[in-house]
């Protein structure tokens, strides 16, 4: 971001503004994490701040601060709407398209004619923003997040709120801090926030450790459906719609699940592909190691896209037609597979 936008957004933000933050439709921790930590940082510098998420997400992030006062578009529709309406500013924040907020808000969206300023790290953005901040390499929107407020000037304005969502997005977005992106200024920003008074083990605990019996049950159904292709460093997981309703499925209790496919010794890559009745879809998550890029892979055959070693998709048919159309593609990526990652 240019230092001359950079100015006027400190204009822009010096007298009270109606403001809307908007995270992506299913949105995780880093998604949640950035807008409520931007929500109490403009709120603390006396903005009318509103966040309006696409739509609901998983218990295990009800926590955060603010998070009680976010609404749901698709559920609080009237409200979400007149918040939008009635904004000078929006924020998008952690993704790159409109369309990644599903259609009924993206046409809301579209018709709105005040600034949109964009904060975010996966590749390829749209243009519909008048301010675009951008960087692949930065591991989460938590961490652009605090850089962005950085080059405010308003470090100082970071408080326990605002640390502790920030914090719990890094974690989230970073595999607890495990993945490549994970850099020494992502370290060296993660322990400002807890000088600052981000709750580390709060997060942790708050995060990984509430699991119910119905999403630990299930995780042993994926496990168990697991199938690796050895020859190809690839494993695959589906979850038929009545595996999520036979342990009680809530949302977010298959987030993470994909990992377990990749943590496999030798498996360079791997994918879930869960079905989803309800919206007539099979939603499919992909990660990677090394330089095998699954947001080229998700791009070019599932509809979908990312990062470069996490990304994911959709398709319309059925999971057996899906997954029947990954086997018939990925043997064509054979070399770029064996090649990817140094064990």
């Amino acid at each position: 971001m240019k230092r001359s936008e950079i100015k006027e957004i400190k204009e822009l933000l010096s007298v009270p503004q109606n403001v809307v933050i908007v995270p992506h439709k299913n949105p995780d921790g880093d998604a949640m994490g950035a807008s409520l930590a931007m929500y109490h940082f403009l709120n603390l510098k006396n903005h009318n701040v509103t966040v309006v998420s696409p739509n609901d997400y998983p218990d295990f992030l009800k926590w955060l601060p603010g998070s009680k006062n976010a609404y749901k578009f698709d559920m609080q529709n009237r409200q979400s709407k007149n918040a939008i309406d009635t904004a000078n500013i929006i924020f998008l924040l952690d993704f790159n398209a409109l369309h990644r907020v599903g259609d009924d808000m993206q046409n809301t969206l579209e018709q709105f004619v005040g600034t949109f300023i964009m904060i975010d790290h996966h590749q390829q953005p749209d243009t519909i923003a008048k301010y675009l901040y951008s960087d692949v390499s930065i591991c989460s929107t938590c961490q652009m997040v605090y850089q962005f407020i950085d080059k405010l000037d308003e470090l100082d304005v970071i408080n326990e709120d605002i640390a502790t969502c920030l914090y719990t997005g890094i974690m989230t977005d970073t595999g607890s801090f495990r993945f490549p992106s994970t850099t020494s200024t992502t370290h060296r920003i993660i322990a400002d926030l807890i000088d600052r008074g981000a709750k580390n083990a709060k997060a942790h605990n708050n995060v990984y450790d509430t699991n119910s019996y119905g999403r630990l049950q299930l995780l042993g159904r994926a496990l168990s459906n697991m199938v690796v292709i050895e020859s190809l460093k690839t494993a695959y997981i589906p979850l038929t719609q009545a595996d999520l309703d036979e342990f009680n499925y809530q949302k977010g209790d298959t987030e993470g699940v994909v990992n377990y496919a990749l943590s496999l010794k030798g498996i360079i890559f791997a994918a879930i592909f869960i079905e989803d009745v309800d919206q007539k879809i099979i939603k499919i998550s992909f990660r990677s190691k090394g330089t095998f890029s699954v947001n080229k892979f998700a791009r070019e055959h599932f509809n979908g896209g990312g990062h470069d070693n996490a990304a994911g998709g959709k398709e319309m048919i059925s999971l057996d037609a899906t997954i029947s159309k990954f086997l018939r593609i990925i043997p064509s990526y054979k070399n770029e597979l064996l090649n990817s990652y140094e064990e």
